[in-house]
């Protein structure tokens, strides 16, 4: 064997999962078809909620004291209901992490910082190799193997597929797709604001969808922001004096004027929850597996659990001398993750349609349900948690 793993996708999750292994005792290398980005950290908006439990997992792997000084803690989250203009509805959720003794519920991390951290590591580690400009041809299995075609041709134990959310690991073995369009389109960008934000993370929910206002380091905040694709692109096309017109009444003036820090982006929203995760010494890791709505914050946490899972799954499996690509032992991570992602997947798509729509019977209805949850703390800490991905068969790197 070249290796004992093949992992497709150089992006987050793939360098995450390649260090993880490593952390188990075994090798891969690493594909990546796009070039090796250049080196410097310019800010292009990117940025990600990393829960609580996923700190957990930067931190055993050696990478949290890299991130620490860039990252903002998200010390509380405020949920509301309302329209553009007129401001949240009096009956909100307000969680606060010292209600589950913790300092934080997670962490906003710029993509400028967590990607290179990842490299990095990655080129440290005598058990990672990594190759960019590498585009992935062929694959197949044989007996006791996988053989990958890109350029050259590669021999593992285990192929994976980190490579998002059209992944062609998951293609070339045959695994289906369930696709849901939603109809919405997320405008994603970093405003600067005049006041502080306090750690607090903000979600408002308008009838084209929910606004999300996510601190960041200083007073600037990372906005997604969802409408229908027509009226999105319409904003896209706006210049930067226009695009904050129509943000404002949106945004509200709780923190004071706003200004663009960054270049602006926008992707269509869909449901994507593969049929299989495994199949014939193939596991896919992160979005390959699912994609799901960013209306909790969720997709890169449910992916570094998927990550700390089969480094559990793998590293156990290594130890007791098993093959690591075997079906029996792939169907372990499968068990572990499937229910678990595809919960998540459905539960953010039952809120997108509560929350999505101006129905004033709906309105009131979860107006009067926040405003009773904000008075039950048993409840309240039991979103906390799950929110902080502190909930569930928990693996080792998370604990």
């Amino acid at each position: 064997m070249d290796t004992d793993v093949i992992i497709v996708g150089g992006g987050l999750s793939g360098p995450l999962t390649a260090l993880a292994l490593a952390e188990s005792g075994l090798r891969s290398v690493v594909l990546d078809a796009a070039p090796e980005p250049e080196a410097g950290r310019d800010f292009d908006g990117r940025s990600y909620a990393v829960a609580l439990g996923s700190v957990h997992v930067l931190r055993a792997l050696g990478l949290w004291d890299a991130l620490e000084a860039e990252a903002q803690p998200i010390t509380g989250i405020r949920a509301s209901d309302g329209r553009a203009g007129e401001g949240a509805a009096p009956l909100h959720l307000a969680f606060e992490a010292a209600e589950i003794g913790a300092p934080f519920m997670g962490q906003m991390v710029e993509d400028r910082y967590l990607r290179p951290v990842l490299r990095d590591a990655c080129r440290a580690s005598d058990r990672i190799e990594m190759r960019f400009g590498t585009r992935v041809t062929a694959q197949e299995t044989a007996p006791g193997q996988v053989r990958v075609t890109a350029g050259d041709t590669l021999t593992a134990r285990l192929l994976l597929g980190c490579d998002g959310r059209g992944s062609g690991v998951a293609e070339r073995a045959g695994i289906r797709r369930m696709v849901k369009e939603y109809g919405q389109t997320s405008l994603v960008c970093v405003v600067a604001h005049e006041r502080p934000h306090d750690g607090v993370a903000h979600q408002f929910f308008m009838p084209p969808g929910p606004l999300a206002i996510l601190p960041l380091r200083g007073n600037r905040s990372s906005i997604v922001w969802t409408e229908a694709p027509d009226v999105a692109a319409g904003i896209m096309e706006m210049d930067e004096a226009n695009w904050l017109d129509v943000l404002r009444p949106r945004f509200g003036s709780f923190l004071g004027n706003i200004a663009l820090a960054g270049t602006r982006h926008a992707y269509p929203l869909d449901l994507r929850l593969a049929e299989r995760f495994v199949a014939d010494r193939v596991a896919l890791v992160g979005d390959a597996a699912h994609g799901i709505h960013p209306i909790a914050g969720q997709g890169l946490n449910l992916g570094i659990k998927d990550v700390a899972a089969l480094a559990d799954v793998l590293g156990g499996a290594r130890a007791r001398g098993e093959d690591i690509g075997a079906a029996d032992v792939l169907a372990r991570y499968e068990r572990w993750r499937r229910f678990d992602t595809a919960a998540m997947g459905f539960a953010t798509d039952a809120v997108n349609r509560l929350f999505s729509n101006d129905n004033p019977i709906l309105r009131l209805g979860r107006d009067l349900g926040m405003g009773a949850i904000s008075r039950m703390p048993a409840i309240r800490r039991r979103f906390i948690r799950e929110a902080a991905g502190l909930t569930g068969d928990l693996p080792r790197l998370m604990r």
